[in-house]
């Protein structure tokens, strides 16, 4: 049930892997030890209990804290991501829980802010509108009745949506999404989960946040598992279930063969490009 330590299917190396992050809060050791692997064109979750170390690790990838031990590989090459604009030159993005978002903004400003278009000294509308546009149909995006309407008026799941679209503008290979569809009802839910899948479909490395089971298995390739600050194991989505899944969150590791219904599944340092496992 361990995703194997190979290549991907098209020879090149994971979007983004990090093997044995570690990051200390003073005497609190919140990562001890993590691990990931996010490719091109698949959707990883990451899922752990409240205090397992999401958050903390979706920062230290994003620039805002840096890992104090371990190594990050961005398309194969070892990197040192020390701040936010660092990793957005890189092509890396997160659309937080809070999305970011101005209300009393249309949806073109809200997906330029702080990265306005200029024409000389001027905002330039036009680019924008037609960029924020060209954007959203890509993304196969028809619930927002104008791009210029006022976030403040959009649904749950429309901002959602001009959030991860606000994410994707800027040429992005990884986007990091944290419990999108947290708060959701269930038809905003699925055309989040839609633009989700259809963002890997597009070739982005997608990392998705999420404690609900039935997102992680519904869009996910694979399933990243933190237990309390470390990597219990990644593993393809198709090759797991639900139960084995939730016993990885809860006790860090898999029954034993013969003592339970499923294969014994342990700490593993997930698969590399390589072909090594960290240790």
């Amino acid at each position: 049930m361990t995703e194997p330590a190979q290549a991907n299917p098209q020879g090149r190396p994971p979007i983004l892997e990090v093997r044995g992050g570690r990051k200390n809060f003073g005497a609190v050791h919140a990562l001890r030890g993590v691990d990931l692997v996010a490719r091109a064109g698949e959707v990883t979750a990451l899922v752990g209990d409240n205090g397992a170390g999401k958050s903390t690790m979706i920062k230290c990838i994003a620039g805002i804290y840096g890992f104090d031990a371990g190594d990050v590989l961005f398309e194969g090459q070892p990197v040192h991501i020390s701040d936010p604009s660092e990793a957005n030159d890189m092509g890396i993005e997160v659309v937080y829980q809070d999305l970011a978002l101005c209300d009393n903004l249309d949806i073109v400003h809200n997906m330029f802010l702080g990265r306005e278009l200029k024409k000389g000294i001027q905002l330039d509308e036009a680019a924008m509108e037609a960029r924020a546009a060209e954007v959203l149909a890509s993304l196969s995006v028809r619930t927002v009745r104008s791009i210029r309407q006022h976030v403040a008026s959009l649904s749950g799941g429309q901002r959602q949506t001009v959030a991860i679209a606000r994410a994707v503008l800027w040429n992005s290979k990884l986007v990091i999404l944290d419990e999108p569809t947290a708060a959701l009802g269930v038809a905003q839910t699925e055309q989040v989960l839609q633009l989700v899948r259809r963002l890997a479909d597009a070739g982005l490395a997608v990392v998705l946040v999420s404690h609900n089971m039935n997102d992680v298995f519904e869009v996910a390739d694979s399933i990243n598992v933190l237990y309390l600050g470390q990597t219990a194991a990644q593993v393809r989505t198709k090759d797991s279930s639900r139960s084995e899944v939730i016993e990885l969150i809860t006790s860090g590791s898999m029954s034993p063969v013969g003592a339970g219904s499923g294969p014994a599944l342990s700490k593993t340092t997930t698969d590399s490009a390589n072909g090594s496992t960290p240790a």
